[in-house]
């Protein structure tokens, strides 16, 4: 249920008036209007879709895409499946991120039909892209086997056909949360070509994939440039891989250098990773930015970074009992009045707000 807004009291023959008025540009008041709608509103939108100017069309989901990213708020689900039938490309390109986290198992069969015939690449790589979620969601169980099996064999079908390198790609990135044997491979293969590209996208799922087999081929890469450092610090922060603190608090020393998106990566997966030095170095950083974005971004980083090191803190005690004297450490522990935050040399910290 999401909160309500002022702007979802317009009444919706004011909305209607307004997308199809191309006398006057569309309001950015009536983008709330759009979420949640009621069922009798909906179908009036779907009713007048094509009678909204093209380009007005394309406007709106950028628009609505745009608002999504910075609103939790909101919700754009019904307006984005009728845009998924749109004639054009760009706006079911968006319709589909649009619907990225949307939980409808129902719009992984349309994805997969889309991946395979949309006669656009852009969008067969955005339906591809889409279905990662559904893998995703199969590897937590919380879709049926059946579900994810078919999501699985599509994307691996289409991976292994003569499409173009940016579907076949998106296949691969997604593929990255599958368990399948056949993934790695597949995985391997991409990291060796000289297409950096496809390296980029190896790295992307080597990420996903949660697998530590992929280590030294992300430390490998911490020393590349443009799009393969990116891809391999975000991978370094998916896998929480320890060696990789160290290259990367060196690369964020020329931090006026880099480019915005490369940093914002490393200071988030130094957040993810923790240890020696990471919180003194976003402290300090923090304290020389001047932009209110970057600094909500990085206090955002530090938030998570306490929960990093509080779960890192717990996974100390995280041992199986394999003997009776393993046994006994665990009940003296428990049972060990005299432990403290004064003396028993942890500080577990404040709760994470995260």
């Amino acid at each position: 249920m999401t909160k309500s807004h002022p702007t979802n009291t317009i009444p919706f023959p004011q909305l209607v008036d307004a997308l199809l008025d191309n006398e006057k540009p569309f309001s950015p008041v009536y983008l709330h209007r759009f979420s949640d709608m009621s069922p009798e509103d909906i179908k009036k939108l779907n009713e007048i879709w094509l009678q909204i100017d093209t380009q007005r069309r394309v406007t709106l989901m950028e628009d609505l895409s745009d608002l999504n990213s910075h609103d939790t708020l909101v919700c754009f689900d019904d307006i984005s499946k009728i845009a998924l039938h749109d004639p054009d490309p760009k706006v079911r390109t968006e319709a589909i991120d649009l619907l990225w986290e949307s939980d409808d198992e129902k719009l992984a069969p349309q994805f997969i039909d889309m991946m395979y015939k949309d006669p656009d690449e852009v969008v067969r790589a955005a339906a591809a892209s889409a279905l990662g979620m559904y893998v995703y969601q199969g590897e937590l169980e919380e879709i049926p086997k059946a579900l994810l099996k078919k999501v699985e064999n599509a994307l691996l079908d289409v991976f292994k056909q003569k499409d173009t390198p940016i579907v076949r790609r998106r296949c691969l990135e997604s593929l990255g949360y599958s368990s399948r044997d056949e993934v790695p491979p597949l995985i391997e293969k991409a990291y060796q070509m000289e297409d950096e590209q496809w390296q980029a996208s190896a790295l992307f799922a080597m990420g996903r994939s949660a697998d530590s087999q992929w280590e030294e081929h992300v430390l490998n890469r911490l020393d590349s440039r443009d799009e393969i450092l990116f891809e391999a610090v975000r991978a370094a922060g998916e896998l929480e891989i320890q060696a990789a603190r160290t290259p990367m608090l060196n690369i964020l020393e020329d931090f006026e250098e880099l480019e915005e998106d490369l940093r914002d990566a490393i200071i988030w997966s130094l957040s993810k990773i923790g240890g020696e030095d990471v919180r003194e170095t976003l402290e300090k950083i923090m304290d020389e930015v001047e932009n209110e974005e970057e600094v909500d971004f990085i206090q955002n980083a530090l938030d998570n970074l306490e929960f990093t090191e509080g779960a890192n803190m717990f996974g100390l005690f995280d041992f199986e009992a394999k003997t009776e004297e393993d046994l006994d450490k665990i009940i003296d522990l428990d049972n060990d009045s005299d432990l403290d935050d004064e003396d028993d040399g942890f500080d577990f910290g404040s709760p994470s707000k995260n």
